[in-house]
């Protein structure tokens, strides 16, 4: 619809520099869960990220108020801005409380359900940066939403197994606890995803 022209735009370059934020941010988490010993530090990494994606967020909202035309609905920039910014959050709350649960072991079933999250940010990232063409590329936009919203479904699937693992007789309570949230974050980033991924596929319908 907009074609390379807008690939420039203020809304545009945002969008996509707010994405390669967040799978910059889920490789980390990927690479923290692989090396728990590590966990203070790519923590730290992984909040610095979280600060970058705040103000590519607040100075996108900002411009929002001043600026009189933009290239998509005003209600679906607010609502892609701020999805992309609860991805980074997400991310970071898991990295917090790795750290906070001092987390020395991690599962292979959080290994998979991290994996699933980077493919579901990376997917995220690769539909945002067609957004710009997305009169010719509505297609490609499309099947990525399909491959987040595939993610997400891997995300529950491991989240329920896991959650049936974790309430198998024993287990301490301090650590089904500690799990339990972390589970619980890691299937929420998924969601959060696909709201974006939702997003996406309404804009596309929009201007298709």
């Amino acid at each position: 619809m907009f074609g390379k022209s807008k690939a420039n735009d203020p809304f545009f370059s945002a969008f996509t520099r707010h994405a390669e934020v967040s799978v910059r941010a889920a490789a980390l988490l990927r690479e923290l869960f692989e090396e728990p010993s590590r966990s203070a530090e790519l923590a730290k990494k992984i909040k610095e990220a979280e600060h970058e994606g705040d103000k590519i967020t607040h100075d996108t909202i900002a411009r929002l108020r001043s600026q009189w035309i933009t290239p998509l609905d005003r209600s679906d920039i607010h609502a892609l801005i701020t999805e992309l910014d609860d991805v980074l959050d997400v991310i970071e709350a898991i990295a917090e409380r790795v750290v906070l649960f001092d987390i020395r072991e991690v599962s292979p079933i959080a290994m998979e359900a991290v994996g699933a999250l980077e493919a579901a940010v990376t997917a995220m990232r690769n539909a945002v940066m067609l957004l710009p063409e997305k009169g010719g590329k509505s297609k490609e936009i499309l099947e990525l939403c399909v491959e987040i919203n595939s993610w997400e479904n891997k995300a529950d699937a491991l989240f329920r197994s896991a959650i049936g693992e974790l309430f198998k007789p024993g287990h301490e309570p301090l650590f089904v606890m500690k799990w339990r949230e972390l589970y619980d974050k890691l299937e929420s980033a998924t969601d959060v995803c696909e709201d974006v991924a939702n997003t996406l596929e309404g804009v596309v319908m929009e201007y298709a």
